[in-house]
């Protein structure tokens, strides 16, 4: 019997998260996260994590204005970089369907934070469609 392949953009994602956190927990930059790497990552975990890094400010008060009665820094660091990425690609990759940005976040929060997070995530990327998407 075969064995599903992975989907390579649903590993990039993941890779990002990864980079977005430790950027995070170093207290580095998201690019010097990426240049500190053995191996050169994937080209779609460096356009989300470059991405993410160059929209940062306007990505994060996009967020924070959705995010009824919730401050970034109330957030858990793993809901908010999803949130990073999850908005940034709906504000700058028109490629990537809605669909697809929402439910690759939900994926992201349901297997790396906490039994809520997926709905919060959920109700705080649909809300931004409108803005980011327009």
């Amino acid at each position: 019997m075969a064995v599903p392949r992975p989907d390579v953009r649903s590993e990039g994602r993941e890779r990002a998260l990864y980079l977005l956190y430790e950027a995070e927990s170093k207290g580095i930059t998201p690019v010097e996260a990426l240049e500190l790497q053995v191996l050169e990552p994937d080209e779609l975990t460096q356009t989300l994590v470059r991405g993410v890094a160059a929209h940062r400010d306007r990505l994060d008060a996009a967020i924070e204005a959705r995010a009824t009665g919730w401050t970034l820094k109330r957030m858990p660091v793993i809901d908010l970089n999803v949130l990073r990425i999850g908005a940034f690609e709906l504000a700058e990759r028109p490629d990537v369907p809605t669909a697809v940005v929402l439910d690759e976040a939900v994926g992201l929060v349901k297997q790396f934070s906490t039994d809520d997070s997926s709905r919060f995530v959920n109700g705080v990327l649909a809300a931004l469609v409108a803005d980011l998407r327009g």
